[in-house]
C-alpha cells in the first residue's frame, strides 16, 4: 500500500469513467486489488487514471493486451520519452538511480542498446550458473530456518523471505561476507519505500553505487585470463565481451544493481505471498506437502507458477512510454503517454484463464505474465524460481504444521507501485529440537 501522504486518497476518475468504478490505491485496495482489477477488466480495460504521485498513466488489466503491450517496440522503457515535466521524471523510476548514474540497466533502455547488454549480461548470467547455485540456496534457505525453527514462531518476511535472496544474490555477485550486512541494511531501506526517512531509499542507492564502484575496480585489477570453476558474476560481467566490446564499469554497475533492486524484491514477495496462499488454502498445501514427501518435484513445479499467477510479487510491470500516437485496446494513446501494465490483473482474465480466481496448484495451461514478456522478460526469473521452489519445499518439509498466528485483517501490505508485498508474515509451528541457533 502506498506510504506517502496522500497514497490513501481516493484517486479521482477519469472523465468518461464508467459510475460505480472502485477506488483505486486505498488502504483497501491493497490487502485485496483483485475486485477493482475484475471491475477495470470489464468496464475500463485500458483506462487513464491519476497515480498516488500525481502522474497520470494508462493502467492495462485485459490479458491480450497486456501480452500485446510487453511486446510493442513502440511503448519505450527509456523515460526520455516521458511527455510529463523534468521534474515528473523523478517519479518513475527507482529514486536516485538518476544521481548515481545508474540508469544504464536493462529496465531503462530499448533496443539496440537493450540488445546489445541483454546478450552481454546473458553470457555471465547463464542457466548453468543458476543451476549450479542450487546447493548454496538450499544451504541458506536451511541456515535462516535453522535460527527461527526452535522458537514455535516467527515472522517469514523479516526472518527468511527477506534476509534468504539479500544473502543469495550477495554470494552470487561475488559481495563478500564480511560486507553482506551492509547490503541487507540497504536493501531494508529500499523495499520500505515511502516507509523509511526521507530520502532514505535515494541514499542507500548512492551507497551502493560507491560500493559496486570500488568492489568492480579490485575485482578488474585481479581478474585472471581464464575464468574460474566458480567465477562470481560480476567478475562474469566485467570479462564478458561480444565481438571483441566489452561493459563499461557503468554499465557492469548498474546491472549488478538491478540484479540486486528487482531480483531480491521479487524473490521476497514470492515466497512471502507464496507462502500466505498456501497457509489460506489447506487443501492445496497438503497436496504439495504430500508430493514434496513424495520427492516428486512436479508439483512443486507447477506449484510455483500458480502461485506466480495468483498471487505474484511484481503486481504492475514497470514504466513504459509511447513513443507515438497508437491505439491499444481501443483506446487512443498519444505520445509520451505512460503505460503501466497490470500483470496482476492480466494474469487473473477469465479469457485467458479457466476459473481465474482459484488457486491450483495442478494448473498446467499457465501462461502466466509474472514475469513479464518479450525482451524485457525477466532475466532473473531462473534464480527466483530456484529459491521460490526451495524455500517454500524446504518450509513446509522442515515446519509441517506451519500456520498463520495473525488474523488476515491485520495483516499489512507494503508501499510501492511496482512491487505487491507482505510486510510481514507471523507464523506458529512445532518447535524443532535439533535447530541449530543464530546465523
Amino acid at each position: 500500500m502506498p506510504d506517502t501522504p496522500d497514497a490513501t486518497a481516493p484517486v479521482t476518475p477519469a472523465a468518461g469513467c464508467p459510475a460505480g468504478r472502485p477506488d483505486l490505491f486505498t488502504w483497501e485496495f491493497a490487502a485485496d486489488p483483485y475486485p477493482a482489477y475484475a471491475w477495470l477488466r470489464e468496464h475500463a480495460p485500458v483506462h487513464r487514471t491519476a497515480l498516488p504521485s500525481g502522474v497520470e498513466a494508462w493502467l492495462v488489466t485485459r490479458y491480450g493486451d497486456a501480452r500485446q503491450a510487453l511486446a510493442d517496440a513502440r511503448l519505450s522503457k527509456n523515460p526520455v520519452h516521458h511527455s510529463e515535466a523534468a521534474h515528473g521524471k523523478g517519479k518513475v523510476g527507482i529514486p536516485g538511480e538518476r544521481s548515481a548514474n545508474l540508469m544504464t540497466h536493462l529496465l531503462n533502455i530499448d533496443p539496440p542498446d537493450h540488445t546489445r547488454l541483454r546478450r552481454l549480461v546473458s553470457k555471465a548470467f547463464t542457466p548453468r550458473r543458476v543451476a549450479a547455485f542450487a546447493p548454496r540456496v538450499q544451504e541458506l534457505t536451511d541456515r535462516l530456518i535453522d535460527s527461527f525453527a526452535a522458537k514455535g514462531e516467527a515472522d517469514l518476511i523479516h526472518e527468511f523471505a527477506f534476509p534468504l535472496p539479500i544473502y543469495a544474490i550477495c554470494d552470487l555477485l561475488g559481495v563478500p561476507p564480511e560486507d553482506q550486512d551492509d547490503f541487507r541494511d540497504w536493501a531494508g531501506m529500499m523495499i520500505r519505500h515511502g516507509g523509511g526517512p526521507r530520502g532514505g531509499v535515494a541514499r542507500s542507492v548512492k551507497k551502493m553505487r560507491g560500493y559496486l564502484a570500488e568492489l568492480i575496480h579490485r575485482k578488474r585489477e585481479t581478474l585472471g585470463a581464464t575464468p574460474a570453476p566458480d567465477e562470481d558474476l560480476i567478475s562474469g560481467l566485467i570479462r564478458a565481451s561480444d565481438h571483441g566490446e566489452h561493459l563499461t564499469e557503468n554499465e557492469v554497475a548498474a546491472m549488478a544493481f538491478i540484479l540486486l533492486f528487482a531480483g531480491f524484491e521479487t524473490t521476497v514477495n514470492l515466497i512471502g505471498n507464496g507462502t500466505y496462499q498456501l497457509l489460506r488454502h489447506p487443501a492445496q498445501r497438503e497436496l504439495l506437502q504430500k508430493s514434496i514427501e513424495a520427492d516428486d518435484g512436479d508439483l512443486l513445479a507447477t506449484g510455483i507458477e500458480e502461485l506466480l499467477r495468483y498471487d505474484g510479487p511484481v503486481e504492475l510491470a514497470t514504466w513504459r512510454f509511447a513513443t507515438e500516437d497508437l491505439t491499444l485496446g481501443g483506446q487512443p494513446i498519444a505520445e509520451g503517454d505512460p503505460v503501466l501494465v497490470v500483470l496482476a490483473a492480466a494474469d487473473r482474465d477469465p479469457a485467458r484463464f479457466a476459473d481465474p480466481d482459484v488457486l491450483d496448484l495442478t494448473r498446467r495451461d499457465n501462461q502466466h505474465l509474472g514475469y513479464g514478456h518479450g525482451i524485457h522478460y525477466c532475466l532473473g526469473a531462473p534464480l527466483a524460481r530456484l529459491e521460490g521452489q526451495t524455500a517454500l519445499a524446504t518450509l513446509l518439509t522442515r515446519l509441517p504444521d506451519i500456520r498463520l498466528a495473525a488474523e488476515v485483517a491485520d495483516l499489512r501490505w507494503r508501499g510501492g507501485l511496482i512491487m505487491r508485498g507482505l510486510r510481514s508474515l507471523p507464523v506458529q509451528f512445532t518447535p524443532e529440537e535439533s535447530a541449530a541457533g543464530p546465523v
